[in-house]
């Protein structure tokens, strides 16, 4: 009895270090993600969800070229933060991955969640590791729908444990300025942002979903917080983001991903950088 107690302890104590050091090394990737001393690589696996040859076709004519809009956002946001880095993320494409990823659980059972969590890396790991190159700092996959049969889609997800997140998006020329607008959203996701809407009713929070909370005038706001998704209008209406234009990083979302250590730090002026959203 006491050589099984023995065992059983010992088996405990292994399976705890090993726990230790995953979250450790968890906390330490997190940790250097957020220190923005160097870019962060973004890798995009475009996904066919549909299997339509008009979605496989859009998926190879893809390039990175319609990215880079999200790239010049963030150069933006930080240099209004005053982050001393001249290129905080470098997006590449992946090549296409065959496989949906595993959905998410209908409830919001903790342990379906935690099985799921565990299921959605494991899987990203299988999907990704014969793709060619070094592993990306963050891994983005692209769930690609037909607009022609699709009017809506699930909901799109980013997870920092894992730095990983699946985007669900049109695979429509048309609508690539509101995909990067979901993308910007879920990328942010796997470096510590949180949401800043109110579930029931996708509505900005106040104040943390507003990007000029203390304004002259509060309604309407002239830009969507990029964890808040929309722009408010008034108290009870909010629209989507055209385009990364009519985005900003409120103050909050910027304490989260450490681009600043206090909201008492103003940022730079909101108005002054629109023109270099060029490429949108």
């Amino acid at each position: 009895m006491a050589k099984g107690n023995f065992f059983r302890s010992l088996r405990q104590l292994i399976l705890l270090t090993i726990l230790l050091l995953v979250a450790t090394g968890s906390y330490l990737t997190q940790m250097r993600s957020t220190s923005w001393e160097e870019p962060l690589w973004v890798k995009l696996y475009p996904i066919n969800a549909d299997g339509r040859t008009a979605t496989r076709k859009y998926i190879n004519s893809l390039t990175g070229k319609p990215f880079t809009a999200i790239e010049q956002f963030m150069e933006q946001e930080t240099r209004r933060y005053g982050v001393d880095i001249d290129r905080p993320i470098r997006i590449d494409i992946g090549l296409p991955v065959d496989e949906l990823p595993p959905a998410p659980p209908e409830d919001r059972n903790p342990f379906k969640v935690a099985m799921w969590s565990l299921k959605l890396r494991w899987w990203a790991y299988q999907a990704t590791k014969d793709q060619p190159g070094a592993t990306p700092d963050i891994r983005l996959f692209l769930v690609y729908h037909d607009p022609d049969i699709s009017y809506e889609v699930m909901h799109s997800l980013g997870m920092q444990k894992g730095m990983l997140g699946v985007v669900h998006a049109f695979a429509d020329r048309s609508l690539q300025k509101k995909n990067n607008v979901i993308i910007a959203h879920e990328m942010l996701h796997t470096l510590g942002a949180t949401d800043k809407y109110a579930i029931k009713n996708n509505l900005p929070l106040y104040p943390i979903g507003y990007v000029e909370p203390d304004g002259a005038s509060l309604y309407p706001q002239r830009y969507a917080e990029i964890m808040g998704g929309r722009i408010p209008l008034s108290e009870f209406e909010a629209v989507m983001p055209a385009s990364l234009r009519q985005v900003r990083v409120g103050g909050s979302t910027a304490l989260e991903i450490r681009w600043i250590d206090t909201l008492e730090k103003e940022p730079a002026t909101l108005g002054g950088a629109d023109g270099q959203m060029a490429s949108e």
